[in-house]
């Protein structure tokens, strides 16, 4: 009974892990959760505020599908200031969730048969978008070594129609380096490709600069920025993104959303415009917070003999599981052995087969007590 194009994809690795931790608390067992990809902060407060004025002021119904003009203009001064881009409101869509916004990309960009260049390991949706929209995914192997140019060379062919890159990246936690970016760009170029540059992360960085490949010479006309509120602001429930497209990819992008989703949640987009206006002091104070935890997290892992390389951006762990069987083997044991909740890393691609992705969006507390318990385990 159902599409055929289902058959291409898998339910969520990241989702069904959290619906694990979820079956085996309601059990009564003593469950750590590390699977989850969102922040455990609360919505800054002044932003649940400005949603309560939203509400008293009757902001209730559907917007403009693109988005409330307010809102896609404070996304382009965005664009334009902290990206270095030169963005109009005309560029802008607001969408429900950047998840959306990536599906929407898809779908108005790719015909069937089309290859897609996924950075591997790549987040699990990037993949079923891929397929959902026909298209077929095509691998470069970017876990603890760069990305080059004879790398992406490698595996191109006439098909190839777009690139994904996602820096700060999940699952590695790794940010790509100017140089890696100038050879995706500068490849781009050449075999004149789109590139979808998912930058959900940009805020969440330890040390790191964060620079946008749109910003390079002759980029802007072939990339969709793919951005949103949900990990800068804790706001994942909101259900609130956006993309920054050249003015045709966004019209066809747009088409999708009118037919499907009509527009982003109303509230949720007078939300996001006051995140965007104030202080950012509350996402300075999430990631100071997200550090901490990092720089437990590293040092307890590789004093313990689990290779962890050190995260330069979002809030996640790629384990080597080497010595300790291959991922799924890993997450069985410390799910079974110690209710210690993570996700395999061979979810996110071939290259995460022996690594599992640990969220350190979670209490000091729980980290602590994760470490302790998979050192019991182990050792």
């Amino acid at each position: 009974m159902l599409a055929k194009r289902l058959s291409r994809i898998e339910e969520s690795a990241t989702i069904r892990m959290s619906h694990i931790a979820q079956q085996l608390q309601d059990e009564g067992k003593d469950v750590l959760n590390f699977s989850l990809g969102e922040p455990d902060f609360k919505t800054p407060e002044h932003i649940s505020e400005a949603a309560r004025q939203a509400l008293d002021l009757e902001y209730t119904h559907y917007t403009s599908s693109a988005g409330i003009v307010e809102l896609r203009e404070a996304i382009a001064k965005k664009i334009c200031d902290e990206n270095k881009v030169d963005a109009s409101m005309e560029n802008v869509i607001v969408t429900p969730g950047a998840k959306q916004a990536i599906y929407e990309l898809m779908m108005s960009v790719l015909d069937e048969g089309d290859e897609v260049m996924l950075l591997d390991p790549a987040w699990v949706t990037f993949e079923a978008a891929v397929k959902l929209a026909g298209g077929n995914p095509k691998w470069v192997k970017r876990v603890e070594e760069a990305v080059k140019y004879e790398s992406l060379e490698s595996v191109v062919s006439e098909r190839t129609k777009l690139i994904i890159i996602n820096s700060p990246n999940n699952p590695g936690g790794y940010v790509l380096s100017e140089k890696e970016q100038h050879e995706i760009a500068e490849f781009a170029i050449e075999h004149d490709l789109l590139v979808l540059s998912d930058e959900i992360y940009e805020k969440i960085l330890y040390g790191r600069k964060q620079v946008s490949i749109a910003s390079f010479d002759g980029m802007q006309e072939r990339t969709v920025i793919i951005n949103g509120f949900s990990k800068t602001y804790a706001m994942t429930g909101w259900r609130i993104g956006y993309a920054v497209a050249p003015l045709e990819i966004m019209k066809g992008m747009l088409k999708i959303q009118q037919h499907s989703v009509t527009c982003a949640p109303s509230i949720s987009q007078f939300a996001a415009l006051t995140g965007l206006r104030s202080s950012q002091e509350c996402v300075q104070e999430m990631v100071g917070e997200f550090q901490k935890r990092r720089d437990v997290i590293v040092k307890q892992l590789n004093d313990m003999g689990l290779h962890c390389v050190n995260p330069e951006g979002a809030f996640y762990a790629f384990i080597n599981t080497l010595g300790h069987g291959n991922d799924v083997e890993f997450t069985e044991l410390l799910l079974k052995e110690a209710y210690i909740v993570v996700t395999p890393g061979s979810a996110f691609g071939l290259a995460g087969k022996d690594y599992v992705r640990l969220s350190f969006a979670a209490s000091m507390d729980d980290i602590l007590e994760g470490m302790e318990r998979i050192e019991r385990i182990i050792s």
